[in-house]
């Protein structure tokens, strides 16, 4: 049985961009159904969209993470393609990503931007991209060069076991914590990047976005490697600690009495504490692994992707030979 491929198009007023990003995927993926789902717009997008061919669902609550959890649990398909609805990746690249998917088989694979017009790329994004990525890769591990891609394509197994509980843009840096906190098999594949036709305008705040991305990759660590967050902030107290106590414990050496009693309280109080946390993060680690076995099997409870439905011959290698990353 030819495998099932489905792509999902979140829209918030696209209505200048939806319906060329919709007969684009047409284009490519013939056989895919193609979901829009508008984000509660108040311009023409849902009618430009059903003109286009595309099946229009509504998810009411604002922020691309909440359409992005809804289509999750909705749409049922062996590879789920994600793009946005502005018309700045290129989508005739669908059909690649999508048999690079089954080809691997891999759990992922990411669209990573490469500009084919200058400017596309705003320069306050770029740097932000490469520092917030830079994070990431630094932390969980070095699989990805464009976190924030919005053009990715995800495996039934992928999808059945990412929990999906972020609000806005900040969901890419969760599917892309996802998969490098279970190793799931990752590809990359680079893909044209545009600017956004005359008339559509971007959702996206440089400085109010990247301040909550950043607090998301923070609250990740927080969760997902508690032993090395906790260590962190109970070394700091720790030196804090330190750096109160040291005059101290001088001071007894020197002269036999404790001069400073309030300060020696509160060096042995905040060294205490730096101890509480330590063990407190090693705790967490455990209940961590505990997450980790369970999410796996929830992986693992669907097969893997099967072979490309589209017959691809030996010239598809050369998709895959470039720049493809791999995560065991």
């Amino acid at each position: 049985m030819r495998p099932t491929i489905a792509c999902v198009v979140p829209c918030f007023n696209e209505e200048a961009a939806i319906g060329k990003v919709v007969r684009d995927l047409r284009g490519a993926l013939p056989e895919a159904e193609i979901y829009v789902y508008d984000n509660a717009s108040t311009d023409r997008t849902v009618e430009v969209a059903l003109e286009a061919g595309a099946t229009v669902r509504h998810e009411h609550r604002k922020g691309k993470g909440n359409v992005i959890r809804r289509a999750f649990a909705d749409v049922d398909a062996d590879a789920l393609l994600i793009i946005d609805g502005d018309d700045t990746y290129d989508a005739s690249r669908a059909r690649e990503m999508v048999d690079l998917l089954f080809e691997g088989p891999y759990d992922h694979v990411v669209g990573a931007r490469r500009e084919t017009v200058e400017g596309a790329y705003r320069p306050g994004h770029a740097v932000g991209n490469k520092m917030l990525t830079g994070a990431v890769r630094a932390l969980f591990g070095n699989d990805l060069t464009d976190m924030l891609s919005g053009y990715r394509v995800f495996s039934r197994r992928f999808i059945k076991s990412f929990p999906a509980l972020s609000h806005e843009f900040e969901t890419e840096t969760e599917m892309t914590v996802h998969a490098l906190n279970l190793r799931l098999p990752t590809a990359e594949l680079p893909v044209g990047f545009k600017d956004r036709p005359a008339g559509s305008e971007s959702k996206l705040r440089t400085y109010r976005d990247g301040w909550r991305i950043l607090k998301v990759i923070l609250s990740l660590t927080r969760r997902q490697r508690p032993s090395l967050f906790h260590s962190v902030v109970g070394c700091l107290l720790a030196l804090v600690s330190l750096g109160l106590g040291t005059p101290v414990i001088i001071d007894y050496v020197n002269m036999g009495t404790v001069p400073r009693f309030p300060t020696a309280i509160l060096a042995s109080a905040i060294m205490s504490i730096a101890v509480l946390v330590l063990l407190v993060g090693y705790i967490l680690e455990s209940f961590m692994h505990l997450r980790q076995e369970q999410s796996r099997l929830a992986h693992l409870a669907y097969p893997a992707p099967n072979h490309s439905p589209s017959g691809s011959d030996p010239a598809t290698s050369e998709i895959i030979s470039v720049e493809v990353l791999r995560s065991s």
